[in-house]
C-alpha cells in the first residue's frame, strides 16, 4: 500500500515519524512538483520517481509512504530524520558525497541549455554569455553555470518552478535542467521551447542517505532492490512508459 502525505500534515504540526514505528515504512521525500518525474495530477501523486520507489519498496517487501515538500526543505527533512531518503532526481555531487552515503545511481542524463523557439542568440552553453538564465532551487546546475569560466557574465536566477513558463515567456533567455525532463516538458506542454545544443555536462542521480549506520544499512537494502530491478529488466520498463528510452544505463 501506498501512503501519500502532502507537506499540509508537516504544517499542522504531525510527525511523520510517528505514522510508523518499525522499519518497515520507506520514508520518502520528493516535491511533487518536477514533471515527469514527480507531479500531481487528480490529487493523484504519479511519475517515473514515483513508480520506481513503488518496485524498489516491493522488492524491499517494504510499504513505501511518500512526503511531499518544497525542494529547499527536502534535504532537511532528511537531515532530521523525518524521511528516509529523496527521489527528486537528486544528483550526485562531491560536495553532497561529503555530507551523505548515495545509493547506486539509477539515472544518468545530462544539463542542457532551453530557450525559446524562435531565439537565434542561444543555440547552446557558449551562447549564455550576457543572458539571464534560471534553475531550479536546490539543483546542481546553478553549480554547473558558476563553473564556466564566464559565469560572472551570466544573470543566473533561481526558481522553485515554472522556469520553463518564464522562458517560453520571454522574461528569461534560457533555463538549464536535464536533457530528459526537458524533452519531456517539450513533448507534453503546449510551450514555444527548444533544447539549445548537446548537453554540457554528465549527471549521474542517486537516492541520499544520512551518513549513519542504520541509514547505511537501509542504503545497502536499496541497492540490493536496484540490482535486482535493473537485472530484470523493470527499471527499462518504467523508463521507457515514461520516457521512450531507458534513461537507467549509462
Amino acid at each position: 500500500m501506498t501512503r501519500f502525505l502532502f507537506h499540509a500534515l508537516l504544517a499542522l504540526g504531525l510527525s511523520v515519524g510517528s505514522v510508523a514505528q518499525a522499519q518497515d515504512v520507506l520514508k520518502v521525500g520528493m516535491s511533487g512538483s518536477y514533471f515527469p518525474f514527480t507531479f500531481v495530477q487528480q490529487d493523484k501523486l504519479q511519475g517515473f520517481e514515483v513508480d520506481v520507489m513503488e518496485a524498489l519498496a516491493g522488492q524491499m517487501d517494504m510499504e513505501v509512504e511518500f512526503v511531499t515538500a518544497n525542494f529547499s526543505g527536502l534535504f532537511g527533512m532528511l537531515e532530521s530524520g523525518r524521511i528516509d531518503t529523496i527521489a527528486n532526481q537528486i544528483t550526485i555531487t562531491p560536495e553532497r558525497e561529503a555530507k551523505y552515503q548515495f545509493s547506486e545511481p539509477y539515472v544518468y542524463d545530462g544539463a542542457q541549455v532551453v530557450t525559446q523557439r524562435g531565439n537565434d542568440e542561444v543555440s547552446g552553453i557558449e551562447d549564455l554569455r550576457g543572458k539571464t538564465v534560471a534553475v531550479n532551487l536546490g539543483s546542481n546546475y546553478e553549480q554547473l553555470l558558476r563553473e564556466l569560466p564566464y559565469a560572472d557574465q551570466i544573470d543566473i536566477r533561481t526558481y522553485e518552478s515554472n522556469i520553463e513558463q518564464d522562458t517560453a515567456l520571454g522574461r528569461v533567455d534560457a533555463f538549464v535542467m536535464d536533457r530528459v525532463s526537458a524533452s519531456q516538458i517539450i513533448k507534453e506542454k503546449p510551450l514555444p521551447l527548444r533544447l539549445a545544443g548537446k548537453p554540457f555536462s554528465e549527471l549521474r542521480n542517486a537516492y541520499p542517505f544520512r551518513d549513519t549506520e542504520e541509514a547505511g544499512a537501509l542504503r545497502q537494502r536499496l541497492d540490493e532492490a536496484l540490482k535486482k530491478l535493473r537485472e530484470e529488466g523493470t527499471l527499462r520498463e518504467i523508463s521507457e512508459r515514461w520516457f521512450g528510452t531507458d534513461i537507467t544505463q549509462p
